[in-house]
């Protein structure tokens, strides 16, 4: 048999929430079942979305534009920039693997918090670059920390803002000291894939930091307040020259037709958006006190996510919620072996799974 290269063995894969047709069919559950594990948005995909893909499906033999021509032009404008500086890509998540594959060598080393998305990790990896994992304070991002961690052979820093799975968020002041101090031969990759539920007014803007002149690589995503994970749309937005390099590794058609029509539709769902943070900031506000009712720890969220501890294995949790058809999520590789981290549904499903936590507990 073939070998695999040694770098694949350091590499964990990553697991996603359990969809809710595999849970049922290993359960055998019947009954209404609840996903609250991947940061879905609990009100569905945008409704222009819907019917821009129902339109495109009549062309579904063929290709998409390979450029993502339009999306670009109309993402563009919307966000006052040129479509050279925008990677389009099959989810966000895409570009981390890319922008590692571009800039590391093996000799090469990558700075993440401990505690940050776990695909930071496996980019590196695949690049097979040198990992320095950096402990978190207070639960994010310890910039201070990260910048001491600095090495000669550094090329990249992966920061998640709000953090993926805490729900933290790295205020103004500390990016600002952050991008002043970090060498120029450093690429910045700054994940904002909940970026659409700030309203904080110390969130850094990090178009600042790109209109500065400094290395970053800023992603967004399609797949939170508008409702499209299941379609895959992201995009990175970043200098014309680190776009035209990420993009030599891109695959050709690597975004489909529906996701581009989809994308563009979005766009113009203000409506969708509105009331998709609406129920975001309404089930904040009744997830916290019901976590304080029952004791529980719980971080204050930035994202549509919150992060409980338990103060006990959280797997033993997770099973019991799973058997009365509330999913949610472990994060023990993330370093937390009492957490959870709970999607914030819409009212009902909320009330379901606290109704749901004080039986299991």
């Amino acid at each position: 048999m073939i070998q695999p290269r040694d770098f694949l063995k350091k590499i964990s894969p990553y697991k996603p929430g359990k969809p809710v047709e595999q849970v049922a069919r290993e359960l055998r559950l019947k009954g209404e079942i609840i996903k609250l594990a991947s940061n879905e948005n609990p009100l569905g995909p945008s409704p222009l979305a819907t019917r821009a893909i129902r339109r495109a499906l009549k062309e579904a033999n063929l290709y998409p534009d390979d450029n993502c021509y339009y999306f670009k032009e109309k993402l563009a404008g919307r966000l006052g920039l040129e479509p050279e500086n925008l990677f389009v890509a099959n989810g966000s998540v895409e570009i981390l693997p890319l922008a590692a594959l571009a800039y590391l060598d093996p000799e090469h080393s990558a700075i993440v918090s401990e505690g940050a998305f776990i695909w930071f990790k496996i980019a590196v990896r695949i690049a097979d670059g040198e990992l320095i994992e950096v402990p978190m304070k207070n639960h994010t991002h310890d910039l201070k920390r990260m910048l001491k961690a600095i090495k000669k052979n550094t090329r990249l820093v992966y920061i998640a803002n709000p953090n993926n799975p805490t729900g933290t968020m790295v205020t103004k002041d500390a990016a600002d000291e952050f991008f002043k101090k970090i060498p120029d031969d450093i690429l910045v990759i700054m994940d904002e894939a909940y970026y659409d539920y700030i309203d904080d007014p110390e969130y850094p803007d990090s178009f600042t930091y790109l209109r500065q002149g400094k290395n970053i690589v800023i992603l967004r995503t399609f797949s939170k307040i508008y409702g499209l994970a299941g379609v895959r749309l992201g995009y990175g937005i970043s200098s014309k020259e680190t776009i035209a390099n990420l993009a030599k590794l891109r695959i050709s058609f690597n975004v489909n037709r529906l996701s581009q029509v989809a994308g563009m539709a979005a766009l113009d769902d203000a409506d969708h958006i509105k009331k998709g943070k609406a129920v975001n900031d309404a089930g904040k506000k009744y997830l916290y006190d019901a976590y304080e009712k029952l004791g529980l720890f719980y971080l204050p969220t930035y994202a549509n996510f919150i992060f409980v501890d338990f103060g006990r294995d959280s797997q033993v949790v997770f099973e019991a919620l799973q058997k009365h058809g509330v999913i949610t999520r472990t994060i023990k590789e993330y370093g937390f072996p009492h957490a959870l981290r709970i999607t914030i549904g819409t009212e009902e499903q909320n009330r379901k799974l606290i109704n749901v936590l004080k039986k299991v507990l």
